[in-house]
């Protein structure tokens, strides 16, 4: 009796299909992109130089713990409201700077007991070695986000157009300087310096 020959499948086009299946993959799967902060570092100082008395007024503290709660000013806070009262103390205008000068453009309710001039407040913020990363980076975006609020506001008043168009526009054109528009970004920043502290993380 002869014997039956077993069935066989074709596999031939098997190594197209997976090679099509690959492409598919490769481009409908979206890669998270890590997150960061675009900040650059002091250089270190080695000079013995005593550093100045900050008046407490002019000091805004922001304490983040190992459970992810915020404390600002000693007082309980959401996330959400961080912004509003970072801009509240910066913008508050409630006394002179070092050369004697009020603050003709802030804002603020010039309270006595909040900060003195933008270029006199500080805002520190320390953090749990415990903290969350993402929760530390939401608070950061928060923080920088009040500055350029502010910045954004006095290049719209001052030159009509957004703070981030003129930092695109001097980006964009980085081989070829532009002497006004560079002058203009340095006023803005000098209304308001980026004062953020960073004190070591707690245990």
């Amino acid at each position: 009796m002869a014997k039956r020959a077993a069935p066989e499948v074709n596999a031939g086009s098997m190594a197209d299909i997976a090679f099509l299946l690959l492409i598919f993959f490769l481009v409908t799967t979206t890669i998270e992109k890590d997150k960061g902060i675009l900040r650059s570092l002091p250089p270190i100082d080695d000079s013995e130089i005593e550093p100045p008395i900050i008046k407490q007024k002019n000091l805004f503290t922001v304490l983040l713990n190992r459970h992810d709660q915020l404390l600002v000013e000693e007082e309980e806070m959401d996330v959400k409201n961080l912004r509003q009262a970072a801009i509240d103390f910066l913008d508050n205008g409630g006394g002179e700077n070092a050369e004697g000068e009020t603050c003709t453009y802030c804002r603020g309710k010039k309270d006595p007991t909040s900060s003195d001039h933008p270029d006199k407040a500080i805002i520190s913020v320390t953090n749990d070695r415990e903290t969350s990363y993402g929760k530390y980076i939401e608070v950061q975006n928060e923080l920088v986000a009040a500055y350029n609020f502010l910045r954004d506001r006095e290049a719209r008043r001052l030159y009509n157009r957004s703070f981030q168009s003129m930092l695109d526009e001097k980006a964009k054109n980085q081989f070829k300087k532009d002497e006004k528009l560079n002058a203009q970004i340095e006023t803005i920043k000098k209304m308001y310096p980026l004062k953020l502290s960073e004190a070591e993380p707690k245990n």
